[in-house]
């Protein structure tokens, strides 16, 4: 009985299932068939035996990752990094759609909008010339700005001082993706009963005390929602925008991130076992990060499942 409604409702929806059909045939093609590829992981892979004719070694690169000397050192920026991003980049799109629904003036909220947006359609390639350009030593905007007020004597060149990268780093991830990631929060928002608001102004709450006291909660399933998922991504620091805007060699000490560690060593130096036994370390743990982060989420009645 259950299956004949399941069905009857397949059939039903058929025009709509078969919107999602290319979307699932995507993910399954180069997603999971290339799932298999993990195996190498576990073995001293030559490309001239392939899969079968490479001898096994088990847990040998795992080993090797946990007693490299710079095992420490990209684990710390992984999760310093991430940790930054989440911490700033996070709220970020919150406070930008908090603040664009209480604009009223719909033609400058449509002009912010459209200048916030722009950034997230930019590839890092773009964006880092932009950055390298604004920090050069040779003219940068920032430099000309420093200087012509007088807080420095000399140029400064940014992008080769470790003490400056994460800054960068984050900022600039924060630039490029706040505005597109608020149009989820303004949506949410946008589905809030007016009523509510209206409720509020009569018992003399003001436009703080109702985004504290209905706004947030009434968003607050989506907001837990994409926190679940920034957990679950900790150790995905970034990739395109470390390895372009931390290329300087001075900086690999605070840029080495395990995407760019396993880029640099497995994939540049042909060590593709060693590079799948680091990739696949990190995507278990990212699991179980979001399995966790899931669970604790149930318990307030917001969880992806």
């Amino acid at each position: 009985m259950i299956q004949s409604s399941a069905i009857k409702r397949f059939i039903k929806q058929l025009d709509i299932q078969l919107m999602v059909l290319p979307a699932l045939v995507f993910i399954f093609v180069f997603s999971y068939i290339p799932m298999y590829g993990v195996l190498t992981a576990f073995q001293d892979y030559s490309v001239f035996k392939g899969f079968l004719g490479s001898p096994w070694v088990g847990f040998k690169h795992f080993e090797a990752f946990f007693n490299s000397p710079e095992y420490w050192k990209v684990i710390r920026n992984t999760i310093i990094i991430s940790s930054l991003k989440i911490i700033i980049g996070f709220p970020a799109p919150i406070i930008l759609a908090l603040m664009l629904n209480e604009v009223k003036n719909m033609t400058f909220k449509r002009v912010i909008q459209t200048i916030s947006y722009l950034p997230h359609f930019l590839s890092w390639v773009i964006v880092s010339g932009f950055v390298a350009s604004l920090l050069s030593t040779d003219n940068g905007s920032l430099n000309l700005l420093l200087r012509g007020v007088n807080l420095i004597d000399e140029p400064i060149n940014f992008l080769s001082l470790p003490e400056y990268f994460w800054t960068i780093l984050v900022t600039t991830g924060v630039w490029k993706e706040i505005g597109f990631s608020s149009i989820v929060y303004l949506a949410a928002i946008a589905g809030v009963d007016q009523h509510l608001y209206e409720a509020a102004a009569i018992d003399g709450a003001g436009r703080l005390k109702q985004i504290f006291l209905i706004t947030l909660p009434s968003i607050m399933p989506v907001i837990v929602i994409f926190m679940i998922l920034a957990i679950g991504n900790l150790l995905n620091a970034g990739f395109d925008d470390i390895l372009l805007l931390g290329s300087n060699p001075a900086l690999r000490d605070v840029a080495d991130v395990i995407d760019t560690y396993v880029y640099r060593v497995g994939i540049q130096n042909s060590r593709f076992s060693y590079a799948t036994a680091v990739g696949l370390l990190k995507a278990v743990i990212s699991v179980g990060m979001l399995a966790g982060a899931n669970y604790i989420a149930r318990k307030s009645g917001n969880s992806l499942w």
